[in-house]
């Protein structure tokens, strides 16, 4: 703790100031301040929104190129939201995530799972309000998670401690050993396993039609621990709150086949996404990794 209150940090603890003032304000207040944020965003140049284009274009071939359009603005207007949603789901008060609206749908399948003593692999995407949802469910059951270690030490440091404040625990990426243990006690541990991650084990597997190099961890895990694997979805209502949707266990998961059991989370994960297309981080480089002799599409 020490090195991090060093004068180069100083930056940071401002902003993370800041961060925690935005999460003190009421949930109704906080979504009109995203709202505002991300009309402000959608108006903004960048390569972001160029990424953004281009894999609306990809996913969406069979949409008219103004409803394309249209769908571009919205998903960008929804970065402010999921802006003030972080910070509100790392530094919310217990109190008032109690008090935001919020359905849950499908706890029986995991209490099925739980009472034959299996662990059990939320497999989930990266919406726009990914962190509040998972704070949300933790509420009604006790889970992990997995996460990337920020590349800001101080925001590490803080938001790591804010996670553990109500995640049963949290697993680096690269830390499947300690997972894996989790899940064998009966654990219930969340994963998003849909953005592209060079370096890492994976297959090329199709996404929206396009071939997407695909994490295989989802399989992996299953394999290793016995865990089930529960589709995790869940989307902002129009005036606000959530809807959160357990599915039942993907059957037969995983296999022997590791591509194709990459390939039916994908077409997991797609199937959610279609529900709630704005809501999606579509400013991930997601296409980024090309098969051989294939052109970037980026």
């Amino acid at each position: 703790m020490s090195k991090l209150s060093s004068p180069r940090h100083w930056p940071s603890w401002i902003g993370l100031g800041v961060v925690r003032l935005i999460a003190k304000l009421p949930y109704r207040a906080l979504i009109a301040l995203g709202r505002a944020l991300g009309t402000l965003t959608a108006r903004l140049p960048g390569s972001r929104r160029q990424v953004a284009r281009r894999n609306l274009d990809l996913c969406f071939p069979e949409l008219p190129a103004a409803e394309r359009a249209r769908l571009l603005r919205r998903n960008l207007a929804d970065l402010g939201c999921m802006f003030v949603e972080f910070a509100f789901a790392w530094f919310g008060s217990d109190r008032a995530i109690a008090r935001t609206p919020c359905a849950i749908e499908g706890l029986e399948h995991l209490e099925r799972c739980r009472a034959q003593g299996r662990g059990v692999l939320l497999v989930g995407a990266h919406f726009s309000h990914l962190e509040l949802c998972a704070r949300l469910v933790s509420q009604r059951i006790r889970i992990a998670g997995m996460y990337r270690v920020m590349d800001d030490p101080v925001f590490e440091h803080a938001v790591l401690r804010a996670r553990l404040h109500y995640a049963d625990a949290m697993f680096a990426k690269d830390e499947l050993r300690a997972s894996v243990k989790y899940l064998k006690r009966g654990g219930t541990l969340w994963y998003a396993p849909d953005q592209d991650m060079r370096g890492k084990d994976t297959v090329f597997a199709p996404f929206f039609g396009v071939s997407a190099s695909t994490l295989t961890a989802t399989h992996h895990l299953a394999r290793l621990s016995g865990a089930a694997v529960i589709p995790f979805f869940h989307k902002r209502e129009p005036r606000g709150g959530y809807t959160i949707r357990l599915e039942a266990p993907l059957e037969n998961f995983p296999s022997d086949d590791i591509v194709a059991d990459t390939a039916r989370v994908n077409a997991c994960i797609e199937r959610m996404v279609r529900e709630a297309p704005e809501q999606y981080l579509w400013v991930h480089k997601r296409f980024k990794t090309r098969p051989d002799g294939a052109k970037p599409v980026y």
